[in-house]
């Protein structure tokens, strides 16, 4: 009688060498190596030139020098501001840039000394024709609703207040501004040419804005300001002072819920 074939893949109960020769064999060991420095090194190589391109190109750090953006931003306010949104940063390269609205805040270079960063927001955009009266915006005639924009008590200032003014120039006015916004007054509104953007602090009566300097160039602009991320309170020193004049006892309250605002800590910037 002959013996069925096996068919593939099939295995052989009995007389299997394979299997007798398997049994015979000793237990193999697997060894386990704890993982070295190298690959760690690696990771952590990875890990900085992600956050160097996202500095780089994506986001970057800033700090709030001044109150003129008040209450928007405050005095010792930490931002992440969006590079993206720069209308010339090499971001948009890669992913389309944002156009620049009326109402955007954003961060840019000083015209007047670009080392220096300044944050103000977008009023006026290039062909609209601008005026204030008491204060307040009017675009192509129509007054522009500003919700964020604060009026506090102040001397009368009609260079200020009733913008563009050509009777009397302020001592704070840029010379070379001065010059230049005479020749862009048409019927008593300035108009803002092509590739610049005016702009306004919301703390509008204690503000050193486009009134004074002249336009922002759109290769100055840096970014938009996406959210606080930690806020100082800068009249920390002030109270303790106060404090201790006073002879006011602080008791257990911690100190670290005095030197920073909880309540401003990644807050959306709009």
């Amino acid at each position: 009688m002959s013996t069925p074939a096996l068919s593939p893949g099939s295995v052989s109960r009995e007389g299997d060498p394979a299997q007798h020769a398997g049994s015979a064999q000793s237990p193999r060991f697997h060894h386990h190596h704890a993982p070295g420095v190298l690959p760690a090194v690696q990771s952590l190589i990875a890990i900085i030139v992600v956050a160097v391109f996202i500095l780089s190109f994506t986001v970057q750090p800033f700090r709030i020098p001044s109150g003129s953006m008040e209450p928007t931003l405050m005095v010792g306010d930490f931002l992440l501001v969006d590079k993206q949104f720069a209308a010339d940063s090499l971001g948009s390269l890669v992913l389309p840039s944002p156009a620049i609205h009326r109402g955007d805040v954003i961060v840019f270079h000083f015209p007047v000394d670009p080392e220096t960063h300044l944050v103000k927001r977008v009023v006026g955009v290039p062909g609209d024709r601008i005026r204030l009266r008491g204060g307040h915006v009017l675009i192509n005639g129509l007054r522009l609703n500003e919700p964020y924009a604060v009026y506090r008590v102040s001397a009368p200032d009609n260079f200020r207040d009733n913008f563009p003014r050509l009777q009397n120039a302020d001592p704070a006015i840029n010379s070379h501004w001065w010059i230049r916004m005479r020749k862009l007054i048409d019927n008593g509104e300035l108009i803002v040419p092509a590739g610049s953007y005016f702009v306004l602090g919301d703390n509008r009566n204690d503000s050193e804005d486009s009134r004074y300097w002249g336009f922002v160039p759109s290769e100055n602009i840096i970014g938009r300001p996406l959210l606080i991320y930690f806020s100082l309170n800068q009249a920390d020193e002030d109270e303790d002072a106060v404090s201790r004049t006073a002879g006011v006892i602080w008791g257990n309250r911690p100190r670290t819920s005095r030197f920073a605002r909880w309540n401003r800590v990644f807050r959306i910037i709009r």
